[in-house]
């Protein structure tokens, strides 16, 4: 697999101001992250979603991407990953090739088939088995990728109905959007190997929740069954794809060893574990620099997104590694 270059984004939650929400966006174009990503959640505090351990989203993707988009002119945006469940299919096409034209074709679109057990039942949403989820994920990728085509609408699938009209507007980017397709499954990453530009591995949330089984279905033996199992069902397709991953334990910095020794800890894991997961991060930037260029040649991961709280400590990585 070619060496793709190096791409860093930034994940956030909430901000709890319009002010606020701007400058974030700004300073993640001036630090030199390559695009600002959401998450695709609803809940607010509360009892439905505090056995899930998930932290809480105050914004919704679609208005928060726009805003991102008009304040900035470089960072691209994106939703990692929109929940197809979520919204009316033809509805998230329409507003998906509406951000890219908004956008000036600064769209990277993350679809993905839901996970979130308690989010589903609170929002009065079946959370069907996720043979079904990722199926009608597959649906759905089909017709937005028509109507970024601006071509006439003919589908009636098991999942998926839009038909006798004309998808507009067309997005700029040509065919359409890249299209992120985020999880940890095999058939749901097989799927991401036929249809994205962006695979992105993350833990198999079978469970429904955060903890230390997601965390245990993707340690680095994992990832590795991951790599493979994309590699082979991309075919022809592979050359052309980014890897994408979730560091969703940093710390960079002199106490990152102790960090690692914490978290391994409470998850349960070894040290040797902790530091090489491929989900967490820790090290002086020398020794992150040099980690992350191990994995990029192991597991072919060039795309790596941070949490915003961490933004600026691993800025200096973003600055070493981008673009090379």
């Amino acid at each position: 697999m070619i060496k793709k270059p190096f791409r860093f984004a930034i994940q956030s939650f909430s901000a709890r101001s319009a002010k606020e929400w701007r400058e974030r966006a700004q300073k993640t174009e001036a630090l030199g992250y390559s695009a600002l990503h959401l998450a695709d959640h609803i809940l607010g505090p509360g009892e439905a979603i505090a056995p899930t351990f998930h932290p809480i989203q105050e914004l919704a993707a679609v208005p928060a991407m726009a805003m991102a988009a008009e304040a900035t002119s470089t960072l691209r945006i994106g939703s990692r990953v929109f929940c197809v469940d979520y919204r009316q299919p033809a509805v998230l096409a329409k507003e998906a090739a509406t951000l890219d034209l908004l956008s000036d074709g600064r769209l990277e679109l993350g679809l993905g088939a839901g996970w979130l057990k308690n989010e589903y039942s609170a929002i009065g949403i079946d959370f069907e088995p996720a043979s079904l989820r990722i199926d009608r994920l597959a649906e759905v990728i089909t017709l937005i990728k028509s109507h970024c085509r601006a071509e006439p609408l003919s589908l009636s699938g098991r999942h998926v109905h839009a038909k006798g009209y004309q998808g507009v507007p067309a997005s700029v980017q040509k065919p359409h959007p890249p299209i992120m397709i985020g999880g940890g499954s095999r058939k749901i990453l097989e799927l991401a190997a036929r249809e994205a530009q962006v695979v992105s591995f993350n833990f198999n949330n079978r469970s429904g929740v955060l903890g230390t089984d997601g965390i245990m279905t993707a340690t680095a033996e994992a990832t590795a069954t991951k790599v493979k199992w994309v590699t082979a069902a991309a075919g022809d397709r592979l050359q052309a794809m980014e890897f994408e991953i979730g560091a969703y334990f940093v710390d960079v910095g002199d106490q990152a060893d102790s960090t690692c020794k914490n978290m391994a800890s409470a998850f349960g894991l070894e040290y040797h574990q902790m530091k090489s997961h491929p989900h967490g991060i820790f090290g002086t930037i020398e020794s992150v620099c040099e980690e992350l260029e191990r994995r990029r040649e192991i597991y072919g991961i060039n795309y790596v997104t941070i949490g915003d709280d961490a933004m600026e400590d691993f800025a200096p990585v973003v600055r070493r590694l981008a673009g090379g």
